[in-house]
């Protein structure tokens, strides 16, 4: 059973920096094709996709607002993905979650890109981590 957990939100003033930690358990990173995403629900938002990562290109995609401030990457030897954000801002407040899908028996696989930011693509999804950023 794969399943996801979050930790490292937490209060930081604005212009701080946090980092996210996704602990993946169920699939491993050196073997599986998998895609993770970043999403999170502001207050009285819904929720939307911040980042992604696909094991398949390798390659990483960014909402247009965080685009230089955070960094999303992966430890295979850890089975974690992390989210470094830097420069944080008021706007950026919310519940973060991680959310996975393993890209074997697809008919295509979830690439990091648009689509990585949709969460209908994917299966499996953490609890969530509070991110808190004061003015």
């Amino acid at each position: 059973e794969v399943q996801l957990v979050e930790s490292g939100g937490n209060l930081v003033q604005t212009g701080g920096s946090l980092r996210l930690s996704c602990a993946a358990s169920g699939f491993t990173f050196d073997d599986d094709d998998y895609a993770i995403g970043w999403f999170r629900q502001a207050p009285g938002k819904e929720r939307a996709g911040v980042s992604c990562f696909s094991s398949n290109d390798g390659r990483k995609y960014y909402r247009g607002s965080v685009e230089g401030r955070f960094t999303i990457s992966s430890d295979n030897a850890k089975n974690t993905v992390y989210l470094q954000m830097n420069s944080l801002k008021p706007e950026d407040t919310g519940v973060y979650y991680c959310a996975a899908v393993l890209n074997r028996g697809r008919p295509a696989p979830v690439l990091a890109g648009p689509l990585g930011l949709m969460e209908y693509v994917y299966d499996y999804w953490g609890q969530g981590t509070q991110v808190t950023v004061s003015s």
